[in-house]
Order: structure tokens, then C-alpha cells, then sequence
């Protein structure tokens, strides 16, 4: 299974002191020399943290590393995307005074929008995928809309399976578990490649990594670089490769 190492938060200390330390080109180079199969990185509207210079330079410096985008379905950051041209772009949901992602994206109600960003991702040689949650109809609006993958948003999985976290319910977690795989199995059959990403630890990633030829590719930021503050970014990367090997 492959490992997408968002590197966003490295981004974030730099912009705390709008410094250019941490170097985001380092920590990439760390990544990649670690074992990451690809880098991913959020362009948001607000460019609280990634900035338009940064995945330029990402492209530039490993134009071999896969660079996957995450962005929002608007037509000022699709254009930017078909200047840089990432391995893929992920379309996710934005609000302004959210402190992270907080849901999947509705693409039930806004399939012509979404059909329409895709289309134009994808005559620029960008696979698109979609991140949403484990539904069903979100699932069948995605191949709907011409998508090539879909993430699946793995936060209330998250949330109810980790006891350190103040939501943990185990039945809770099982049931959320369950979602999770209907839905990749689902959007299997429907031809659509399966990626996951939201909340994932060192702990509840190895429930998905279970069930087998679901799962392609997990995205997992936070719960790396917190465990890169204890023991390096190379070693909090090479401790997930082997945890998804």
C-alpha cells in the first residue's frame, strides 16, 4: 500500500513566524529518502500555510515524486493546477475558519461543477480524485463525475477508534470501520481507485490495512509530523512504510 505524506504542517510552523524555517524542501527530500511513495500538499484559497511558490518548487526540485494537490472545486486553483501539473489533484471541501478539513465533499448536489473541474484536470494529464465520505451516494455521484479515485474520509473512524482522543466509543468505531469498507468496496466495483486519509495514527491505520486490494493509498500528515518531533521526520515516515508493508 502506498504512503502520501502531507507535508502541510511543516508549512504551518514556517508561516507562524512567516520565516522560511522549516524548510519545506527539506522536509520533503526526508520524506522521499524515508520511503514516501508521494507528497501532498493543500492549496487553500486562504494560503494559510502552502503557498503558490511552494508546490512550484515541489514540482521542480522531485519531478519524479508523485505530487498529489489538494485543492478546492474553484476555477482560481484549478488553473494554477494545469500550470503545475501534479500527479493528481484531490478535490476537497474548504471553509475559512475551519482549523482542518472537517467533512467530505457533497458531490451529490454539485455533480455538473465538479464533472466540469475534472474535466478540465484531466485533459491536462491530472487524475482527479474525490474526498468524501463513506456514503454510498457520494460514492455512485463520483464515478458520476467522472473521477478517477476517491479518498475516503476516515475522520469519524478516527475519532471513535484512538482511546486517547475524547470521542473513543469502540462499537462506535466498528460501525464507522463497516462504512469504511462498504463503501470502498463499492466504489470498486465501480472502477474507482480507493485512497483514505483523515485522523490516521500509527494505531488505527493498521485496522485498513487489513482487508486486502481495497485500499490503494493512505494521505497522513499530522499524526507523522507529531511523531517526528520525538524521533526525526525520516524515522516517523519509515515507522508508517512498515506499518502499510
Amino acid at each position: 500500500m502506498r504512503l502520501g505524506v502531507n507535508i502541510d504542517h511543516i508549512a504551518t510552523l514556517r508561516q507562524a513566524r512567516k520565516d522560511v524555517y522549516p524548510d519545506l524542501l527539506a522536509a520533503a527530500r526526508e520524506c522521499i529518502q524515508a520511503g514516501a511513495n508521494g507528497l501532498t500538499v493543500h492549496l487553500r484559497e486562504d494560503r494559510r500555510h502552502i503557498q503558490d511558490s511552494d508546490v512550484f518548487l515541489l514540482r521542480r526540485t522531485f519531478p519524479k515524486t508523485q505530487l498529489n494537490l489538494e485543492m478546492a472545486a474553484v476555477n482560481s486553483i484549478a488553473q494554477i493546477a494545469c500550470r503545475l501539473k501534479p500527479d493528481s489533484v484531490c478535490l476537497v471541501p474548504e471553509k475559512r475558519q475551519e482549523l482542518t478539513t472537517e467533512g467530505g465533499l457533497d458531490v451529490k448536489d454539485n455533480v455538473r461543477k465538479i464533472k466540469s473541474i475534472s474535466r478540465k484536470m484531466q485533459k491536462s494529464g491530472i487524475r482527479v480524485s474525490l474526498f468524501i465520505d463513506p456514503d454510498a451516494g457520494q460514492i455512485k455521484a463520483a464515478g458520476e463525475a467522472g473521477a478517477d479515485m476517491v479518498e475516503l474520509h476516515t475522520g469519524a473512524f478516527a475519532e471513535y477508534s484512538d482511546p486517547r482522543r475524547p470521542n473513543f466509543e469502540r462499537s462506535k468505531a466498528q460501525k464507522e470501520l463497516q462504512k469504511l469498507l462498504s463503501a470502498a468496496k463499492l466504489a470498486k466495483s465501480l472502477g474507482l481507485q480507493i485512497n483514505a486519509g483523515h485522523g490516521l495514527t500509527y494505531k488505527n491505520v493498521r485496522t485498513l490495512v487489513g482487508p486486502k486490494n481495497l485500499f490503494t493509498e493512505f494521505n497522513i500528515g499530522h499524526n507523522i509530523i507529531a511523531r517526528a518531533v520525538f524521533v526525526g521526520l525520516k524515522q516517523a515516515v519509515r515507522e508508517m512504510k512498515e506499518i502499510l508493508e
